[in-house]
């Protein structure tokens, strides 16, 4: 029996590498509007890349060695690769530099982001229909995800268009997104062959610990949680 179409890996590379080049690429444009010297900028922007390019360079490497594969210790190993990037974008988010780029950042382009979303559901659904996700991984199930990223497209247009449009509804935005993330990650949480396992149906959520699936806690979920974080901010400074 011919199996259904799955979420071929180098789909799941591809959307990280389109969203990091996105993302290197706009911070490249709002640091030329800061009035800093050629110097400065190029270091933040380099040392942006480095940092980008270790981080998945080294989870790549750990998920090859099947580091994120052993869920015999707590907490379970990928988790891990949601958290560690956290600190680090908290510390860039009040910082006096990180402050004064998220100032400089169009609103629009916080919340537009999170459109990439969609197709990180999509994914994630197209794994549920092969077999390789459980059921409540997807929109399908328990994952409402995708909401997110749908709604970032009408709420990103209003930032752009509308010059009066209320920040409390992006605000809003930003927080229920985060809601929904949270609620998917202690589902995935909850699916792992770990001592604490939840939903019990099969199969279990392993394939996340395997590269390139690793991008999705490794890299997605923390530019998901990113751009939440630094629109926030970016609204309460406002405000």
């Amino acid at each position: 029996m011919k199996q259904p179409f799955s979420s071929p890996g180098f789909l799941w590379i591809l959307l990280a590498l389109i969203c990091l080049i996105i993302i290197l690429t706009g911070l490249n444009s709002v640091l030329k509007r800061t009035g800093w010297d050629k110097p400065r900028k190029n270091k933040l922007l380099f040392f942006s890349f480095f940092f980008i390019a270790c981080w998945v360079a080294l989870l790549t490497v750990l998920s090859q060695k099947g580091f994120f594969t052993d869920f015999s210790k707590l907490p379970p190993r990928p988790a891990f690769a949601i958290l560690i990037p956290l600190p680090l974008i908290l510390l860039i988010t009040f910082s006096k530099t990180g402050t004064k780029i998220i100032k400089l950042v169009p609103s629009h382009w916080f919340v537009f982001m999170q459109s990439f979303r969609i197709f990180v559901e999509v994914l994630i659904w197209l794994a549920f229909l092969a077999n390789k996700l459980p059921i409540q991984m997807s929109f399908e199930g328990r994952n409402f995800d995708i909401l997110t990223g749908i709604l970032a497209l009408p709420v990103g247009y209003f930032l752009l268009k509308r010059k009066n449009f209320s920040p409390k509804l992006a605000i809003a935005f930003n927080i229920t997104g985060i809601i929904l993330l949270l609620n998917i990650l202690v589902v995935a949480v909850l699916s792992m062959p770990t001592s604490f396992r939840y939903f019990m149906n099969e199969p279990s959520n392993s394939l996340v610990a395997t590269f390139p699936f690793i991008l999705l806690p490794g890299v997605l979920v923390p530019i998901a949680y990113s751009m939440h974080i630094f629109s926030l901010r970016q609204l309460l400074l406002k405000k």
